[in-house]
């Protein structure tokens, strides 16, 4: 009797999705997606960008000056494949919806050969905003590290800093988890970036810390130090570059010790995008 004939089975391959969002300007979230867009296209994956930003277009400025850059200098600077998706101008919301969200499937079709795929979500409650969220396979929330930013997070007690309810964002990150899963049943990795860390104010530091941990642990996501207040991040920006530019593009910059240091937190920020998620169960914000 011979040996029985396997079928051959076909795996979907798909892209990872990595979302940058909140809904709080000036956390440093387009920084953040174009260091891990550079650092992941220099580690050699193959990288695609969305920006559903088109409107203030902060990304597609940062790369629209970064080859700009290297055509001007002659150099080959990393260059992911990249979509803009704008927002619809139909005047019936279900309309521009549906038409947002074809919109939002073009770019993600027209880049499904990529390995991995980096999202920049408005830094507004929008429909486009959602739904980059909800298909998230990681979602980075940059947070300045203060009381002020947290308040996007969840309410919090002024007198013992203790967390009263979760706020609006939180219940639209639930929302997109809840969608997700009703997808596809994956589900979805959230850290929280504590962003613009410095050396002052070390007591308001460790209150945020603790509410933080305290908030992670009820719905369900885990924290990473971010990039510290450094002046070098707003000098790239106008060229397009990145800290992992500086050598390549011939700049006169002279790497110190806190370039050094901020490269360090742009590589443990990517390491921690890249390292397995903790098994989460899907908890309500509100429970």
């Amino acid at each position: 009797m011979g040996k029985p004939v396997l079928a051959s089975v076909t795996i979907e391959r798909r892209a990872q999705v990595i979302v940058l969002g909140n809904e709080k300007g000036g956390s440093g979230k387009s920084t953040a997606a174009m260091h891990i867009i550079v650092g992941l296209l220099r580690d050699g994956y193959r990288v695609g960008a969305i920006d559903l930003d088109a409107r203030q277009a902060t990304l597609s400025a940062y790369l629209g000056a970064r080859e700009a850059f290297a055509r001007g200098k002659s150099i080959n600077l990393p260059l992911p494949r990249f979509a803009a998706v704008h927002r619809s101008t139909l005047d019936s919301r279900a309309e521009a919806d549906a038409e947002e969200a074809t919109r939002f499937a073009s770019a993600m079709a027209a880049l499904a050969d990529c390995d991995i795929v980096v999202i920049d979500c408005p830094g507004s409650d929008t429909f486009l905003s959602r739904l980059g969220h909800s298909h998230a396979d990681t979602l980075v929330t940059p947070i300045n590290d203060s009381f002020v930013d947290f308040a996007m997070l969840a309410k919090v007690d002024p007198d013992n800093h203790a967390v009263v309810h979760p706020t609006v964002y939180s219940e639209m990150v639930w929302e997109a988890r809840k969608r997700r899963l009703l997808r596809d049943r994956a589900r979805i990795d959230w850290i929280v970036m504590r962003n613009r860390l410095g050396a002052s104010e070390a007591r308001n530091k460790r209150d945020v810390g603790a509410t933080l941990e305290a908030l992670a642990k009820r719905i369900g996501f885990r924290t990473v130090k971010g990039f510290g207040e450094r002046v070098i991040f707003r000098e790239l920006y106008l060229q397009g570059l990145t800290l992992m530019d500086v050598k390549e593009a011939g700049l006169a910059i002279q790497m110190g010790m806190s370039h050094v240091a901020a490269r360090a937190e742009v590589r443990a920020l990517i390491g921690a995008i890249r390292k397995p998620p903790p098994s989460l169960e899907l908890a309500s914000p509100a429970a």
